[in-house]
């Protein structure tokens, strides 16, 4: 482990896809504790008459905490987040002095991310902290 890791919070955005998944692997091998491994899961706002907040945190920490037990990984600490996903991982990230973001690529190529933006490239840009990017298993 690289010293300046050690005791270190990493932080994994995990969406519940295959590409999510290849990250929390990588973290997993690089963290010293997996207790210092942060799952962080952003869903995009709600108007809050359409749908009861409480349940719907509820509902995807389940859902999160399957996941990751499915695929192999042991109960690990999931925070759900509410708001714009680049501007609330970063802001966690830095809430929790975190020495390193894992999160994977989707594998877009150079014009779509032009076009589109990308959460990946959004998150090294303004994160205080670095990012490792996992790129798509071939």
């Amino acid at each position: 482990m690289v010293d300046w890791m050690t005791d270190r919070i990493t932080v994994v955005p995990l969406d519940m896809s295959e590409f999510s998944l290849n990250a929390l692997e990588v973290a997993r091998g690089l963290a010293d504790n997996i207790a210092n491994i942060r799952i962080v899961h952003v869903l995009p706002p709600l108007d809050r008459a359409t749908l009861n907040y409480e349940h719907r945190d509820e509902q995807t920490r389940a859902a999160m905490s399957a996941f990751i037990q499915e695929h192999g990984n042991p109960k690990m600490n999931i925070t759900i987040l509410t708001g714009d996903p680049v501007k609330q991982i970063v802001q966690f990230a830095e809430e929790n002095a975190a020495g390193l973001i894992v999160i994977p690529s989707h594998g877009r190529g150079m014009l779509t991310e032009m076009l589109l933006g990308s959460t990946t490239y959004s998150v090294v840009r303004r994160a205080h902290c670095p990012v490792l990017v996992i790129k798509p298993k071939r």
